[in-house]
């Protein structure tokens, strides 16, 4: 059942693909390597923040897809959508093609993100080498690193098999306008106490209602806090029964109970969709959104139309971590030292880090960098109006105990939120709603024998 996990076809592929890298890593970097790097991924994120640190990168062309390196090796940019499961279906089909793929064909680095990371650091599919294979020691090369970010990466025998640049404490982003109007203050401290615990922002949610706001745009606006706190992993390893854990399915009820109050907008059906890309605008009436750093950056700041200095950060109900991009060095590559050498700088390099964390405002993976960076002005945001929020990731950061993960991650918390989304339009009764996952889920998954509910 493992291998089938992660693909059993996917897996056999990759004996071959093994046996050749172990040949290739010998080599040095501009004599044996490729001339091409086939890098993997399903947005432009990674590549951005390369060229911002990368001191190797030359030029990049217009759209994107090929960065030029000094020595004239090309970065090829394989980009695909994450959702419903098209990223991953591309790069399987290419990483089950890699033993045969010519040289400059090969994947040499992909990404995977927190929900399907297990997928790919599996030890029985070893798509993604051990990065002591690449000449890289964690424990050395990557101390400063926080420690749940290195567990993700490993497979089941604590091998390291990739790492990020991110860490991904999530904090509860908010509109200063509206808490002005609603709670007489937008200082950060106090807004934070308004929102301390699910009980406390059970009740603030009720003042913001009758001043006709609404707390969160959506129902899977929260789901993230819920699903990072699950005792138990969707499936065990090993197994073909997906457990749904009782966090979820706390999820749920709190979920109907908030959208039948009017603390949520019944127009905005899930994430990632217009309505929910409008909610974030200033002609929304929606208080707050929970993000971590990249959600800020990436989502929230695209879709603001005002002035900079109207959103602020604080604490979360619930602490949570929310995503993670994992760099996977592919079994295979032909460009092991080119590989290397981007993963230290991407991961290992404290100032690129830091570099990254001023350009972008990411909270990134060296507990040092965000300790200090926590208290350096210098971190402020001009989005945020000169608040430093990095002064609220840090100590989520700090306590981020990693919910167990399984290689059917992001199908299960796709596909759960889908099904009952419908139950909380109410096109759907409950029971018809597990109904339809149970149905879902087997259709992706044709391996899964059973779904189990908690009683």
């Amino acid at each position: 059942m493992k291998k089938r996990a992660v693909s059993m076809i996917l897996a056999a592929a990759m004996v071959c693909g093994m046996m050749a890298v172990n040949v290739s890593c010998v080599s040095a970097k501009g004599s044996d390597e490729g001339k091409v790097i086939n890098i993997y991924s399903w947005n432009d994120e990674f590549r951005q923040r390369l060229e911002a640190i990368y001191p190797e990168v030359e030029s990049t062309s217009k759209d994107g897809t090929v960065t030029k390196l000094k020595d004239g090796t090309e970065i090829h940019w394989i980009v695909n959508p994450n959702q419903d499961g098209v990223y991953q279906q591309k790069l399987d089909e290419a990483l089950l093609n890699q033993a045969d793929a010519s040289a400059d064909d090969k994947v040499d680095m992909f990404l995977s993100e927190t929900d399907y990371v297990f997928k790919y650091t599996d030890k029985d599919a070893d798509v993604a080498m051990p990065l002591t294979d690449l000449g890289i020691d964690p424990d050395k090369d990557l101390a400063d690193q926080y420690d749940f970010t290195k567990t993700t990466a490993s497979d089941a025998d604590g091998v390291q098999r990739g790492a990020t640049w991110q860490c991904c404490p999530g904090v509860l982003v908010y509109r200063r306008d509206i808490a002005k109007d609603v709670f007489g203050t937008d200082d950060p401290k106090e807004v934070g106490e308004k929102m301390k615990d699910w009980d406390t922002a059970k009740e603030s949610a009720a003042q913001l209602k009758e001043k006709g706001y609404y707390t969160f745009a959506s129902y899977a606006d929260t789901f993230r806090l819920y699903g990072n706190s699950i005792e138990n992993p969707w499936v065990e390893s090993g197994d073909s029964v997906i457990k749904v854990d009782s966090k979820i399915m706390d999820w749920v009820k709190d979920s109907k109970e908030w959208l039948d109050a009017g603390y949520l907008n019944k127009t905005v059906k899930g994430q990632w969709n217009d309505d929910w890309n409008k909610a974030m605008s200033s002609g929304s009436k929606v208080f707050a959104f929970l993000f971590p750093a990249w959600g800020i950056d990436f989502t929230l700041k695209p879709n603001w139309d005002g002035a900079e200095g109207d959103w602020a950060v604080t604490n979360p109900p619930q602490e949570y971590n929310w995503g993670g991009s994992y760099i996977q060095a592919a079994t295979g590559t032909d460009d092991p030292e080119h590989v290397k050498d981007i993963i230290l700088a991407m991961t290992g390099n404290k100032d690129n880090l830091l570099k990254i964390s001023k350009e972008y405002s990411d909270f990134t993976n060296t507990k040092s960098g965000m300790k200090d960076a926590a208290t350096n002005a210098d971190f402020a945001s001009d989005f945020l109006g000169g608040q430093n929020p990095f002064e609220y990731f840090a100590p989520v950061a700090e306590n981020i105990k990693i919910a167990p993960l399984s290689a059917y991650d992001q199908g299960c918390v796709e596909l759960i939120q889908n099904a009952f989304s419908d139950y909380f339009q109410g096109k759907v009764d409950f029971d018809k709603a597990k109904a339809n996952f149970e149905t879902a889920i087997q259709e992706r998954y044709p391996e899964i024998t059973e779904i189990q509910w908690p009683e």
